[in-house]
Order: C-alpha cells, then structure tokens, then sequence
C-alpha cells in the first residue's frame, strides 16, 4: 500500500467538494437571507447517463486517492478486492453511500466529532460487507475480475395487472 500525502486528501476533498458544488445554487449576496440547505447528493443507483458516469468519476477519485491509500488492506482470499471495484453494482452502491456519509460528515459545515462517527458506524460495515469471501469480490483475485452472475427470477413483474390483449 502506497502513502497517502496531505496533498493527495486535499485533492479528494477538493474533487469531492467541486462536484457537490456544481449541483449548488450560487451563493447568495451577504445582505439577503440565507437559503436553506442544498439538496443532498442523489444516489447513484438513481442516476442514468452522463450524471451516473460523472458521479462514478468522482467515486473513483474518492476510493483510488483516498479510501484504498488509507483503508485498503492487503488483498488475501479470506479478504477479496477487485480491480475492477466498478463493475460490481453492489459494491458501486455501497462505496457510494460510504462516500456520501464521508462528505456530510468530514465535510466544512460537520462538526469534529464527525470523523469518529464515520469510522465508527459506516466504514466497517461497508469494508466487511465488500471484502468478505462470499460478498461481491469472490472470486476476483488481484488482476483477475471474475463477472457475477444475478440470481434468477422466474417473472419479473408477478403481481403486474394481466394485461389485455
């Protein structure tokens, strides 16, 4: 595992902090009131297109500068990761979520018991859920991306109305 410098963070944050921005409303003349807080970030199993590969992008600066220098332990088969982490919906949607908690609670307007807070009640959960030998990643060893197949479904709509043809 490489080091991870101040530098290296900041442009994280940095990234992290010109996305959510771009989604903000401009900020408003000192004299008026202020407008209620932006609308959160949308999650990204929501997103289509364009905003969907723009909020990847920014989820991969995250996770390749800040959260795999820090938080990515060696790679063992009771331990998987895979190289190729955004192939694998679930762990894209849980990074994400794990992302989001790290903007609100590391952000400039969390308090400084935030840090704690995500360490304590996001980060494990997430990494334990991702790295488990039965989780996303099994079967994935360093270099080696091994698709998952979906669990079948015998109709996918059951309780659609019948349809009048």
């Amino acid at each position: 595992m490489g080091t991870t410098s101040p530098e290296s963070l900041q442009d994280a944050r940095s990234e992290q902090e010109t996305a959510a921005s771009a989604e903000r409303p401009a900020p408003e003349p000192a004299d008026e009131a202020p407008r209620e807080r932006p609308p959160a970030a949308q999650f990204i199993l929501y997103l289509q297109g364009p905003a969907y590969l723009n909020a990847l992008r920014q989820l991969t600066l995250w996770t390749h500068h800040v959260l795999l220098p820090v938080y990515g332990r060696e790679v063992t088969s009771a331990s998987p990761w895979c190289s190729r982490w955004w192939e694998h919906p679930e762990a894209v949607a849980q990074l994400h979520g794990l992302w989001l908690a790290w903007g609100e609670l590391t952000g400039p307007e969390s308090d400084m018991s935030g840090p704690a807070r995500w360490h304590r009640d996001f980060l494990p959960s997430v990494m334990d859920s991702l790295r488990d030998p039965q989780g996303p990643f099994a079967g994935c060893k360093p270099g080696a991306h091994r698709p998952k197949e979906k669990p079948a479904v015998d109709v996918l709509d059951p309780f659609a109305p019948p349809s009048s043809a």
